[in-house]
């Protein structure tokens, strides 16, 4: 006969697992010799004696078999996380400078004036390597007019392809809707995939903007919240898209939001700029990066910037991310 095992609380108590220490106290306790009894693990909590556990004795005559040491059960602690948890290793975290306190600090847009040439006057006195770099190329320009919703579509869309082929699909696109200002969610959702499919978009990417139009009809993220949020918000609810990952994200920050401290560890350009300007033996990785251009704070996209001029001058810049990075530079 199998007992029955109740699933949640009998007399406002826990029932043990079988195969416990309480478990085998239950069935210790239990009259198992009546064949009419019910079985062991059945028994109401209230009906058994409590166990002392001050003593390794379980009855008053027990038998060898019996004598069991009762070990206090271990408290496991529980870690609450907040949002500053752990926040090195999130990629984002390559996005923020904090106070003392772990709060953000607030930086102005490279697009405010003046901002760039305090951001290159600060990298001179802190890098005399990129001081190089600097003078060797024209100062960057941060200049976009486009919304956030489509900023994140053409980067989307421009996602994998060369340059040419990606800003040909590009203006298809726009021209499907009659110009860029008429590129809203409500008329991305409005088109069908097999629309897109006949423009050169491929259906994967077709979801990919259905995703993200979805989201901003659905009041999970809208332009004015976007501008609104922090670092650590912002990479979690853009990564949330479908399509949209680490990369695009920080190629979104610097390049339509103009933010002046993001450092894109993931992006293969600047990986390769590091290694050439400081002689790395190996290519670096986001810890290294992190530890390299912590001199460039709280301009680490400015330095990012030049390290694309370096690769670009030396001609080995990946024609995917040369694509990629002149697209959201043009946005």
């Amino acid at each position: 006969m199998v007992g029955h095992c109740p699933s949640s609380y009998d007399e406002g108590l826990p029932f043990p697992n079988p195969g416990s220490a309480r478990w085998r106290l239950f069935f210790l306790h239990s009259p198992t010799t009546k064949t009419n009894d019910t079985h062991p693990l059945s028994i109401p909590l209230s009906q058994m004696k409590k166990p002392n556990h001050t003593s390794d004795n379980i009855s008053q005559n027990p038998s060898a078999s019996s004598k069991i040491t009762f070990r206090p059960r271990k408290i496991r602690k529980l870690t609450t996380i907040t949002p500053t948890t752990n926040i090195a290793k999130i990629p984002v975290a390559t996005a923020i400078s904090t106070n003392s306190d772990n709060s953000p600090k607030i930086f102005k847009p490279l697009t405010f004036k003046g901002e760039v040439d305090i951001a290159l006057r600060h990298l001179r006195d802190k890098d005399p390597l990129l001081a190089t770099l600097i003078d060797a190329h024209r100062p960057p320009t941060f200049e976009s007019s486009r919304s956030p919703f489509l900023s994140l579509a053409k980067s989307i869309l421009y996602q994998q392809l060369a340059y040419k082929a990606a800003k040909s699909i590009y203006a298809r696109f726009v021209a499907l809707f009659n110009g860029e200002d008429n590129i809203l969610p409500d008329a991305v959702l409005a088109v069908s995939p097999q629309q897109l499919r006949e423009i050169g978009v491929s259906y994967r990417k077709a979801s990919y903007l259905r995703d993200l139009a979805e989201k901003y009809t659905d009041g999970i993220l809208s332009d004015e919240s976007i501008v609104e949020m922090d670092d650590v918000t912002m990479f979690k609810m853009l990564t949330s898209v479908k399509g949209i990952g680490a990369w695009s994200v920080h190629m979104f920050m610097i390049f339509s939001l103009h933010k002046p401290d993001v450092l894109p560890v993931g992006d293969l350009g600047v990986r390769k700029g590091l290694q050439v300007l400081y002689g790395l033996k190996e290519l670096p990785g986001a810890l290294k990066m992190e530890e390299v251009c912590e001199k460039w704070k709280p301009y680490r996209s400015v330095g990012s910037w030049y390290m694309w001029r370096l690769m670009e001058a030396k001609g080995v810049l990946p024609n995917v991310a040369k694509a990629a990075v002149t697209s959201v530079e043009a946005a």
